[in-house]
């Protein structure tokens, strides 16, 4: 809860463990993931693919994680359906979506974008509070993201989904990581850009909440985010 006279989280004195979203909250994924499919395009010898088709991509693809987040699909089967979806919109052989989706998570791994000031945040925050990164990326491509973008030498523990046998926002995905690392759900907070799978995986396991939010979109109205950030170093101030 938050002090209606301070605004002050009644639990913030107790954090222990920060836990941090990858893809759209530190890293910049829009961004890597146009480099990505277009060197796949090009490797493929599928043409040219335009603004207008990678953001119809973009809309599949979300969708398509949606439902994984839901249990609906496994994650092989959204993975590929995804481009199986998009290339017969395009006239393209859905044949090739398993290849191309293997060879789009190396890509995906190797296109570092961050966002403004988050690997610094991570530093400062480095030793001061354990420090997890939570995602339901690959394994494949979280794997070279954050060696490649030098996180992975800053966080105590890496939780990715496929290798914790559950997604986000699955409360049993939340009670892996507090059997790894020994620290209570109600010590710890979570930051993230997703509200289904970072926001209500919060809800879901009783964990505040920070909401990463750069673009001000309104908060929905049935689910509890105890901040609301536009900038990554308001983290700092909010542990303060």
């Amino acid at each position: 809860m938050i002090c209606p006279r301070c605004g002050f989280h009644e639990n913030m004195k107790n954090i222990k463990m920060l836990l941090w979203d990858v893809d759209g909250t530190l890293l910049n994924f829009l961004a890597a993931e146009r480099v990505a499919i277009r060197t796949c395009f090009e490797r493929f010898g599928l043409g040219e693919c335009s603004d207008e088709m990678l953001a119809e991509y973009s809309e599949i693809n979300r969708k398509y994680w949606k439902i994984l987040e839901r249990g609906e699909m496994t994650k092989h089967e959204i993975l590929v359906g995804r481009f199986h979806e998009f290339f017969g919109k395009h006239g393209i052989d859905v044949n090739v979506a398993e290849e191309f989706n293997s060879e789009y998570q190396i890509r995906l791994g190797d296109t570092i974008v961050f966002h403004e000031e988050a690997f610094e945040t991570v530093e400062v925050l480095r030793g001061r509070y354990i420090q997890c990164a939570v995602t339901n990326g690959t394994k494949i491509a979280q794997d070279r993201k954050l060696k490649a973008s030098g996180l992975g030498d800053l966080f105590d523990y890496v939780f990715i989904s496929e290798e914790v046998g559950f997604e986000k926002p699955a409360v049993e995905f939340f009670d892996a990581v507090a059997s790894c690392t020994g620290v209570d759900m109600d010590e710890t907070m979570i930051i993230g850009d997703s509200l289904t799978s970072d926001m209500q995986g919060g809800n879901n396991a009783g964990l505040i909440t920070c909401w990463y939010n750069p673009e001000g979109a309104d908060a929905p109205g049935n689910m509890r985010i105890d901040f609301n950030i536009g900038r990554l170093t308001e983290v700092m101030d909010i542990l303060k």
